[in-house]
């Protein structure tokens, strides 16, 4: 705040501006570098998504080099491969994220491509649905806060779930067409 006596005291603008003006311009430029979103700064962009079942972890690659590491869980049936609809096992394999869903019933998703020929073949020969809508995503709507107690617990239909604030992160490093590749 400019005090009363500023014109008195000061003559010259110029002195005006750097003794009363600077100090408050510089303390708003770095109020508004802090309100700046991550996202908006250049995060990385992967090149690659890597997930280990048995390590609970997801991976974000760029150039053979991990850029970052997330827990995640994962169907109520995690261990081996996706069979059939309604097994509740994350698939394994090499898929394609190949779209980004942000008005999902859960915080954001990102789509793996399985089924994929080979899976629908295998199904086929089993005589059963190989399932679909595989995504990786965050938290189900209004329950992000519960992700200190979830992410303990593979929970979903055969999706991979994250933090929010993991998905958040995830959503920027990752264009649609990224491979994943899910590892036992």
């Amino acid at each position: 705040m400019i005090p009363i006596h500023f014109y008195t005291r000061c003559r010259a603008a110029s002195v005006c501006i750097k003794r009363f003006l600077f100090p408050q311009i510089k303390t708003i430029i770095f109020i508004l570098i802090l309100l700046i979103p991550v996202h908006t700064l250049g995060i990385e962009r992967a090149d690659k998504v890597l997930v280990v079942k048995s390590e609970s972890k997801l991976y974000l690659i760029k150039n053979k080099k991990v850029l970052s590491v997330f827990k995640v869980a994962f169907g109520a049936n995690p261990k081996g491969h996706k069979q059939q609809e309604g097994d509740e096992k994350t698939p394994e394999g090499k898929y394609i994220l190949d779209y980004k869903k942000s008005d999902s019933a859960f915080y954001k998703a990102i789509h793996i491509s399985y089924p994929n020929d080979e899976d629908i073949k295998r199904a086929k020969a089993a005589g059963v649905s190989p399932g679909g809508f595989i995504m990786v995503h965050g938290q189900k709507n209004g329950f992000g806060w519960l992700a200190w107690i979830t992410q303990h617990f593979n929970w979903t239909d055969g999706c991979i779930a994250v933090s929010n604030r993991a998905m958040d992160e995830i959503w920027e490093a990752v264009t649609v067409g990224t491979s994943i590749e899910i590892k036992p």
